[in-house]
């Protein structure tokens, strides 16, 4: 097993990688506290006796699958399903699932009694190799994504590969999508994504390359918690992503995280931010994990989202993240006319 530990002023994060480290260490937490157990129906569908194996008489509050479930409603149903359990300063919340549960339920610890312990236990790919690990949480409203949330840091997360086991090849790519940008933010991640190109469906290669991305991700966030500068560059193609995330649906979060870097990087091209030796490196990578890139009608109308990401230090600008050179980034702004018509030219190719 891989620990990896992140240091922060808030708290300290200590994350577990390997396979049974979920039944092998949950259990530590529970001993003299009430405990409550965050899952949803896929989950809990496919390992609800391991949940009731490892928590016992817990309560388990099972979420409606998708992220249709990541609202306010729901966040507030959860809350009160917690004081009806009885929870105290000292409880536990676990969150046992994928980024929506992982968003929702860390919310939810951070706001009981302000703040109770979190152990999140990712269940996909995407939320083992991103988003269980740094703190961020949140829920959509208004058709905003992740507009009310928190900066809360787990107590641990427990990244066990054998959940990986039952998910299909779309959550895969998924959790691809996050990888792949990891790999455009860090040199030795994109040598190993180059130089396994032919295995990245691999099980066996992705419990390799998945701490490689926490350990990048734990440096950034020990040196940035709160987003004041260096986090921003995890927002890579997430700027176009959300919008047509928000704008289409239809294809997981992961998956529209290529395509916004697909867009980006094309973007970035045209403005001189990268090379194209680097821009074909970095397309040929997102294109062997997402197959093709979906042909869109009506991008000046998505691109309206864009407005509304909170990178953006003006209404009337889109700031994104942008491979600049092999493993680094810049942060390219542009109006938001010139943002809108770069979309309109791309969709038309």
């Amino acid at each position: 097993m891989k620990v990896i530990e992140i240091h922060t002023p808030s708290q300290d994060s200590v994350i577990t990688c390997g396979a049974g480290c979920f039944k092998r260490l949950a259990p530590r937490f529970l001993a003299g506290h009430r405990n409550f157990v965050l899952t949803d129906s896929n989950v809990h569908a496919l390992y609800g006796q391991d949940i009731k194996a490892v928590f016992g008489d817990a309560p388990v509050y099972i979420l409606p699958a998708g992220e249709e479930s990541k609202n306010e409603v729901s966040l507030f149903r959860i809350l009160q399903a917690m004081i009806d359990a009885g929870l105290h300063r000292n409880s536990f919340l676990f969150a046992v699932g994928g980024g929506v549960v992982g968003d929702i339920g860390g919310l939810a610890a951070a706001l009981y009694m302000r703040g109770i312990h979190c152990v999140q236990v990712p269940t996909t790919l995407l939320a083992q190799v991103d988003s269980s690990v740094g703190g961020k949480t949140a829920v959509d409203m208004g058709k905003v994504k992740n507009v009310v949330g928190a900066f809360y840091q787990p107590e641990a997360v427990l990244v066990d590969g054998t959940f990986l086991k039952t998910l299909p090849a779309r959550e895969i790519r998924c959790g691809l999508g996050e990888i792949v940008k990891y790999g455009a933010l860090n040199a030795k991640i994109l040598d190993s994504l180059t130089e396994n190109a032919d295995r990245l469906f691999d099980l066996a290669y992705l419990a390799e390359i998945t701490p490689e991305c926490i350990e990048h991700k734990a440096e950034v966030v020990r040196l940035d918690e709160r987003e004041k500068g260096l986090r921003k560059s995890l927002n890579m193609g997430h700027t176009t992503a959300h919008a047509f995330e928000l704008f289409y649906g239809g294809l997981s979060h992961g998956e529209f995280v290529l395509i916004g870097m697909y867009y980006e990087l094309k973007i970035a091209l045209a403005e001189g931010a990268t090379t194209a030796e680097y821009a074909a490196l970095l397309e040929g990578l997102i294109l062997r994990v997402l197959g093709e890139v979906p042909r869109y009608e009506g991008v000046e109308r998505a691109a309206e989202y864009a407005r509304l990401d909170k990178k953006n230090a003006a209404s009337d600008e889109v700031s994104m993240i942008v491979p600049a050179d092999y493993g680094t980034y810049a942060e390219l702004r542009l109006p938001f006319e010139k943002y809108r018509s770069y979309l309109v030219s791309l969709a038309e190719k």
